[in-house]
């Protein structure tokens, strides 16, 4: 029984800090309808998107994009390499 508690201790911990990385920090302090730019890994710029939340358990952000009428854009926060506030 203590085997499976000090397992189920371990899971638990190590899917709390799943999203790694500076902008995966940061999307867990930021606040709802911050407007921000994102640097994507690969060269991708995406401007003008408004932060809507971040989903720990799959690194996911969620973006409104004033530019594109409200469409919602999902960004994996591990392929975000610089954020403009």
């Amino acid at each position: 029984m203590r085997h499976e508690e000090c397992e189920d201790c371990r899971k638990k911990s190590e899917s709390k800090h799943r999203c790694k990385g500076c902008a995966c920090d940061q999307f867990r302090k930021l606040s709802t309808n911050t407007e921000v730019d994102l640097f994507l890994s690969g060269g991708t710029i995406l401007e003008d998107l408004v932060f809507v939340n971040f989903d720990e358990k799959n690194c996911c952000a969620f973006f409104n994009s004033e530019r594109e009428g409200g469409q919602l854009i999902v960004v994996d926060c591990q392929f975000v390499q610089a954020i403009g506030f």
